[in-house]
């Protein structure tokens, strides 16, 4: 297996004289930054804040990453309130609808992007193929573009700027214990199964967890929505009345912010079916722990992250930090990432940083050949094994709504608030 190395016959070297260093006008591009001593800051949340990332960038463009890793409640605080506590915001782009009218975001030129025309239609256009139907909620194109470097609206056409440049994205659904369940799940609607009591969990993100929710809830047949992603006060009033109903009558043994806390609660066993993320799926199983990230007939609640750059930066940062997500895109970061159960927004490069047997479980949804590896190492699944939900063409065309931010947001905030102290 060649994990972490470059396949096809090209070499390093070569990709970041092609891609990366090139498209900054430079050749020599790790030794240029690593004299210049440049330092990135990075506020993100966990999903893909990695030490090995930043170690990887060091050694490649000799650029320092000083990562935090916030829930995306603080890192949206982070960004709307605190402009030069960080250089670049690795944030969801349902996020951008409430920090870009801050103006503590620039927008991105789409020129300096090496890698712009292999980024996936979704962040481009929002059409997984030509074909697909666009899902409810907050799509990630929908806030990708504005109208020019000053620009404070979006935009619903490739204007050449963008808000964030995208570098993963991921169908979400239910984690489950099937261990300790012992019977198939294949609706949202189970989360308020009786049957699990005191073993359920949520997510207490309000923009994520609400849309959680209403997957429920249509799943249950008590609320359809007109659209999901941008509920009136009457489909808020009434599905946070479902779950309070739920939670007063002993449903839930916890809420968690972090994928760290989701982990903790499904390894124990203590929650056997609860909202989770991608990254707590990989570290829950890589405990030796049987956790499925399960299919379910209503489909996914998915969501896109990207990177953006603060407002205030200039000059050498700035340049740096281009080359950064130049070299983010240009596969190594992607293939890492993969690994860990996402989609890279460039799946073209990234397939270069991956065997064919990775590549096929992944992203093609075919059996896996040899030991499935998660990017630290640790043996997830043996030959013979089968992604939960199979392909990114399954899993990517599934999707029923995007992580939302809604024209009542103040409302539905209050009310989850109300919800949680309940």
């Amino acid at each position: 297996m060649t994990r972490y190395t470059k396949r096809n016959g090209l070499s390093r070297r070569t990709l970041l004289k092609t891609g990366v260093a090139a498209a900054a006008g430079t050749v020599a591009a790790p030794m240029v930054w690593a004299q210049s001593n440049i330092v990135l800051r990075q506020a993100g949340t966990g999903v893909s804040a990695f030490n090995e990332i930043a170690d990887k960038a060091l050694e490649d463009l000799g650029i320092t990453l000083e990562m935090t890793a916030l829930d995306s409640d603080s890192v949206t605080q982070r960004v709307a309130t605190q402009p030069d506590s960080f250089d670049i915001a690795d944030i969801e782009y349902w996020i951008c609808k409430k920090v870009w009218p801050t103006g503590n975001l620039q927008a991105m030129d789409t020129s300096r992007i090496a890698n712009y025309d292999k980024i996936a239609g979704t962040f481009r256009t929002g059409k997984l193929t030509p074909t697909s139907e666009i899902a409810q909620g907050t799509a990630p194109h929908t806030v990708g573009f504005v109208d020019g470097p000053d620009g404070t609206s979006f935009v619903d056409n490739e204007s050449g700027w963008m808000t964030l440049i995208p570098t993963i994205y991921n169908a979400d659904t239910l984690g489950i214990r099937p261990d300790l369940i012992g019977r198939p799940i294949s609706n949202w609607s189970e989360l308020l199964n009786t049957e699990f009591k005191g073993k359920a969990s949520i997510l207490d993100i309000s923009s994520i967890g609400i849309m959680d929710m209403a997957m429920v809830c249509e799943s249950m047949g008590e609320i359809t929505y007109a659209d999901k992603g941008n509920m009136t006060r009457e489909e808020i009033d009434k599905t946070l009345a479902i779950f309070t109903e739920a939670k007063q009558n002993g449903q839930f043994r916890a809420f968690w912010k972090s994928f760290d806390e989701s982990v903790n609660l499904m390894a124990s066993g203590e929650v056997v079916i609860q909202s989770m993320w991608s990254p707590a799926i990989t570290a829950v199983r890589a405990q030796g722990v049987p956790c499925v990230y399960q299919p379910l007939e209503e489909g996914y609640r998915s969501w896109g992250g990207g990177m953006g750059l603060a407002a205030s930066l200039e000059g050498a940062k700035l340049d740096a930090a281009y080359e950064y997500i130049n070299w983010y895109l240009s596969g190594w970061a992607g293939g890492f990432l993969m690994r860990q159960g996402y989609y890279s927004a460039v799946p073209e490069t990234s397939k270069l940083f991956m065997s064919d047997d990775e590549w096929g479980f992944w992203y093609e949804g075919k059996e896996s050949q040899s030991d499935i590896v998660s990017p630290q190492g640790v043996v997830l699944e043996g030959p013979g094994a089968v992604r939960d939900g199979g392909s990114f063409l399954d899993r990517m065309g599934a999707v029923a709504c995007w992580n939302s931010v809604m024209d009542e947001n103040q409302y539905m905030v209050r009310k989850w608030n109300e919800f949680i102290a309940a």
